[in-house]
């Protein structure tokens, strides 16, 4: 099955966020979002794979196969646990490349950042950025392979 391009990925959240009407709704969507989660085995549950920089306890890990970065996360708080499924569904099973070159649009077209607490906001951008070392540390890797 061929996985879809990040952009149409974004595309999809964008259009299902504008499905609801109110706030609290799209939380009540991220929180769903969040529960769907694959769960994370306890052996990754470490401090090396908290990100930091999130008021909240996030672990992420990501393995490198066939050529695409496989990420999964957990975290002990419902709206941040469907924040990081977002952020996986987007960017997962994709190449470091397209993981580094992605924008990520759809954050500020669903309202995101406007709707968090400015530490939400600030876990957010750090969860993104922890994926995106986790690609560009895989593109390296292949590049001194090559």
């Amino acid at each position: 099955m061929e996985l879809k391009a990040i952009k149409e990925i974004e595309e999809e959240i964008i259009e299902d966020f504008a499905l609801f009407d109110s706030w609290e709704d799209k939380y009540e969507y991220i929180i769903d979002l969040g529960k769907k989660l694959d769960v994370l085995d306890d052996e990754y549950k470490t401090e090396e794979n908290k990100i930091k920089g999130c008021q909240s306890t996030v672990w992420l890990t990501a393995s490198y196969i066939d050529g695409k970065v496989i990420f999964k996360a957990d975290s002990d708080a419902v709206i941040v646990k469907g924040l990081i499924s977002m952020l996986i569904k987007v960017l997962s099973g994709h190449t470091p490349e397209e993981i580094l070159a992605a924008q990520m649009n759809f954050i500020a077209e669903i309202g995101m950042m406007t709707h968090l607490a400015q530490t939400r906001s600030n876990g957010l951008l750090a969860m993104i950025k922890q994926m995106k070392n986790y690609a560009l540390a895989y593109k390296m890797m292949q590049e001194t392979k090559n």
